[in-house]
């Protein structure tokens, strides 16, 4: 149950929270994106851009929130994105994968994950396993083989991330490793933020910046910027090396990065059964375009036979119910849930869940509907030159 001080009303909300109990380079790291941020910035304005055409007669008393999604059921259309290293709160992954089952919906594992998968499926059963292509077809093999242990029931293939690493307003510093020096270096950030600082002493822990889920067989965890290396030191993959992934998963696979018509065409070629429109929450390469503004060009060219997922840039339930009016099956969260982590743990990624469900409810009754598969382009006003192809 929520304490009224640690109840938030709105995904905004959270965020100021999370930006008063976290430690400036964590939380600079939430909500960094690459170079000048215009992509970061667009992702979000372009929600603003599309308008709405509700109804005031004859709606709906109940509305049917829930859906499917490559295979899961969720209870209403918003998955878990996977996002690495969640040290803003001692629990991470596990935490998140837990009010993600609370509230009935499927969590992506990023593989640079701070928890092993392991943990996280056992606390959600709708675990989604993503892979960066990191290291030789063996340690792929190694992972999948491993995924497929664990329980988990699909894969999500990212692959939008170009290794932009500059970012105008800096980037924050992050240690190899929580060793004497960096914790004297971090110290007066870190002791500005009693609450942070108090809630991982009471776990008698300390931030894991290594990537259990990218080991070795046999090997312990590497660090998190070795594991990083390593996958940046990996020669690019070409369709054919997609494809070849694909075939060794037996499973619903996702591949995450699409903003382009013909790489959805290739994606269902290599036999992807969902895609994500999505720019990496503007963390690819700046002035990549918002992925809500593609959006319309993917469906149109690939609708028919894949799974399409949109990712960047939702904030409230309004955002999810635009989404899918432009033909998005579900979308997916990232930045939104972490907010909701460093506020309150697990029942602050539970009120953002209650957030987006609750402001999509409200949406689909207002715009006179009694179900989510039943929005379409006629409820949202799109202005001229909004979609790109």
């Amino acid at each position: 149950m929520f304490t009224e001080s640690a109840w938030f009303e709105t995904v905004a909300h959270a965020q100021r929270r999370a930006q008063k109990r976290l430690p400036r380079s964590v939380y600079a790291a939430l909500v960094a994106g690459s170079e000048r941020g215009i992509t970061l910035g667009d992702n979000i304005a372009a929600f603003g851009e599309l308008g709405m055409a509700p109804h005031v007669a004859g709606l709906s008393n109940e509305r049917e929130l829930s859906t499917t999604l490559m295979g899961q059921p969720l209870s209403f259309p918003v998955m878990i994105s996977p996002t690495g290293v969640q040290a803003v709160h001692p629990d991470g992954e596990v935490a998140v994968a837990r009010a993600a089952a609370a509230r009935g919906i499927s969590m992506g594992l990023s593989l640079f994950a701070s928890k092993p998968i392991e943990d996280v499926v056992a606390a959600n059963s709708q675990t989604f396993f993503q892979l960066h292509w990191a290291g030789s077809r063996e340690l792929l093999l190694h992972m999948l083989d491993r995924a497929r242990r664990a329980g988990a029931v699909g894969l999500i293939l990212t692959m939008d991330w170009s290794f932009s690493e500059g970012r105008d307003w800096g980037s924050p510093v992050i240690p190899e490793r929580v060793d004497l020096p960096a914790m004297m270096r971090l110290a007066p950030e870190v002791l500005a933020r009693p609450r942070w600082l108090a809630r991982w002493a009471r776990s008698r822990s300390y931030p894991d910046l290594t990537a259990p889920n990218l080991a070795p067989p046999g090997k312990p965890a590497q660090t998190f910027f070795a594991a990083y290396r390593e996958w940046k030191s990996t020669p690019l993959p070409s369709w054919e090396d997609i494809a070849w992934l694909r075939e060794q998963w037996d499973g619903p696979f996702m591949l995450k990065g699409i903003s382009r018509v013909d790489d959805a065409r290739r994606a269902v070629d290599a036999g992807a059964t969902a895609v994500s429109v999505s720019n990496h929450g503007g963390n690819n390469l700046d002035g990549s375009r918002a992925s809500i503004r593609v959006l319309p060009s993917i469906v149109e060219a690939v609708g028919d036979q894949v799974e399409i997922t949109l990712d960047g840039g939702i904030r409230r339930g309004s955002d999810v119910a635009k989404a899918l009016a432009l033909g998005a099956r579900a979308v997916l969260i990232g930045r939104a849930y972490l907010w909701g982590l460093a506020a309150n743990g697990q029942t602050g990624v539970e009120n953002v869940l209650d957030i987006l469900r609750g402001g999509l409810d409200s949406t689909v009754l207002g715009l006179g509907h009694s179900t989510v598969h039943t929005l379409g382009p006629s409820d949202v006003v799109i202005s001229p030159g909004f979609a790109r192809a």
